[in-house]
């Protein structure tokens, strides 16, 4: 994240690349400051969006060296590759907004006709090259690359078009008012994408409700088609998954699964962060911590707040 993107040879000191994106780095360099912010945020927003379950993202550390987990099929590389992919189209897209990228500029103007009391201006997110670049970047691996099968491919290329699509199906109206003491006279609106939090949030239902696949010749060509026949068929914003998860209540190398021995957990929730269903019916250490927080503040005329600091003990629950 320190390079300065600004020589070809600095595209060697990424690591994972193939060579597709190898040449795209050197044709595209002043992308690669948004690829790269693209990687950091999918690899926190992962981490934070699941600090609730059992698997909470935490083999995404290594990238772009993943651990059996994320490299198996599994519905959890299902939710990586589809936040991965709408993450650098997302980067890209707002990178061209705020003037970062000397080929593209703001959104073009949307055709539908403005509502009464508003019209377009501003500078909306340029979807449409964020997801062009972002496509070839995200998925050229999955397209030259010879480790994996057929089945593993099909499926990351699925999940990374759910990715984009989700972010596609976000793209929204974002209105600034305008008039006399904030009357509102006249609103000046753009198209623009919501936080990648909030698609991270959609991508987690969909990975809640993934569908296990099998990759099968239907007619001329393979597809991937649902591995129980009652489910129905898969459809082009499913998240699909080709293996089953190991549980990710004990630590087992072979399968990507680092355990929740020492995971903080909640004594009243219901939820999948209980101390029961975190902890795998081991049980929970109980201890109690000493919190200081800013208490008894106030506002002082003009422009300062001042606080005091006050200590409180609060009980943490940890699995055994």
């Amino acid at each position: 994240s320190e390079v300065a993107w600004n020589e070809s040879h600095h595209c060697r000191l990424l690591t994972g690349l193939v060579p597709d994106q190898f040449q795209m780095c050197r044709r595209n360099l002043e992308v690669m400051p948004s690829i790269v912010r693209a990687a950091h945020q999918t690899k926190s927003i992962c981490q934070k969006t699941f600090a609730d379950m059992r698997w909470n993202c935490s083999s995404i550390q290594r990238a772009p060296s993943f651990g059996p987990d994320l490299l198996k099929g599994t519905r959890e590389a299902a939710f990586v590759y589809a936040l991965a992919a709408a993450a650098v189209s997302h980067s890209i897209a707002q990178a061209c907004t705020s003037g970062e990228l000397p080929l593209c500029s703001c959104g073009s103007v949307p055709s539908e006709v403005p509502g009464p009391g508003f019209r377009w201006g501003g500078c909306g997110d340029n979807l449409p090259y964020g997801l062009q670049l972002g496509a070839a970047f995200a998925d050229s691996p999955l397209k030259s690359s010879k480790l994996g099968t057929q089945a593993l491919k099909a499926m990351n290329l699925h999940n990374n078009a759910v990715g984009r699509q989700v972010l596609s199906d976000s793209l929204d109206t974002k209105c600034k008012c305008h008039g006399v003491s904030g009357s509102c006279s006249v609103k000046t609106c753009w198209k623009g994408l919501p936080n990648l939090d909030e698609l991270a949030f959609d991508l987690k239902s969909k990975y809640l409700t993934a569908i296990k696949v099998t990759h099968r010749l239907i007619g001329p060509r393979k597809q991937l088609i649902p591995k129980e026949m009652d489910i129905r068929p898969v459809k082009e914003m499913d998240l699909v998954y080709l293996i089953n998860s190991p549980d990710y209540c004990m630590p087992n190398v072979h399968l990507g699964s680092v355990g929740t021995q020492d995971r903080q957990c909640n004594k009243t929730s219901l939820g999948s962060d209980s101390c029961h269903l975190m902890c795998c019916g081991r049980g929970y250490n109980t201890y109690t911590e000493e919190v200081v927080e800013r208490c008894h503040c106030k506002y002082h005329w003009c422009c300062y707040v001042v606080c005091k600091k006050c200590r409180r003990k609060v009980e943490r629950y940890v699995c055994k």
